[in-house]
């Protein structure tokens, strides 16, 4: 009879936990081995930059019993648009691992340690685009392609976003999930409070032309 209760009761809890799972309905991406970056963007092409001042980079990351939300609070990057065309185009990003927020204070410590991020030792993540097409997934107007890297590793990744381009700003807008354990964060957590393996990214860049 123990038995069974004990049984019933782990079927319960896992069952509760796919309702925390962060890309559920999300696209996930696959990390491959890395690219060849192409060449600097043209002089000929415009530079537009974003900081945390003007955009936001959140994610989304879930254990068995709960799903926190938190974000990123210095990350900056570039945008050079050759004649507002977004497949011409090239961007570059780089977030401090360090700046992360979130709550409670505990999990935030944590996330920091070598358990997981490690911020100490790998600073920072930076993402190089190799390249931009049109279409995407989720009724997304573009897919983009390029090297992240976290954690002391570097993948090729391609995600939806929806971009808009013009004159004065660039907009871009981008949600999909990433596997921790491609990029080496394999700590598993309690037992019976297993952490999740997707993150979901949430960018909402804009970007001003410099």
């Amino acid at each position: 009879m123990k038995n069974l209760i004990l049984v019933s009761a782990v079927a319960l809890l896992l069952a509760s936990g796919c309702d925390n799972d962060p890309a559920a309905g999300k696209t996930k991406v696959e990390a491959t081995t890395p690219v060849a970056a192409p060449a600097p963007a043209p002089t000929s092409a415009t530079k537009y930059v974003f900081s945390a001042a003007d955009s936001s980079f959140d994610f989304t990351g879930a254990k068995v019993t709960a799903k926190h939300e938190g974000k990123f609070k210095e990350f900056s990057g570039t945008i050079a648009l050759l004649g507002e065309d977004p497949t011409k185009s090239k961007v570059d990003f780089e977030a401090k691992i360090g700046s992360l927020e979130v709550e409670p204070a505990k999990l935030q410590v944590h996330l920091l340690s070598p358990d997981l991020l490690d911020a100490a030792k790998f600073p920072a993540a930076t993402f190089e685009s190799t390249s931009i097409a049109l279409g995407g997934k989720e009724g997304a107007s573009h897919t983009i392609t390029g090297n992240l890297s976290l954690h002391g590793e570097k993948k090729s990744i391609s995600f939806p976003a929806t971009i808009e381009a013009s004159a004065a700003t660039v907009d871009v807008k981008a949600e999909f999930a990433i596997n921790r354990k491609d990029f080496g964060i394999v700590y598993p957590g309690m037992p019976d409070d297993l952490i999740k393996d997707e993150v979901l990214i949430k960018l909402n860049i804009s970007a001003k032309k410099s």
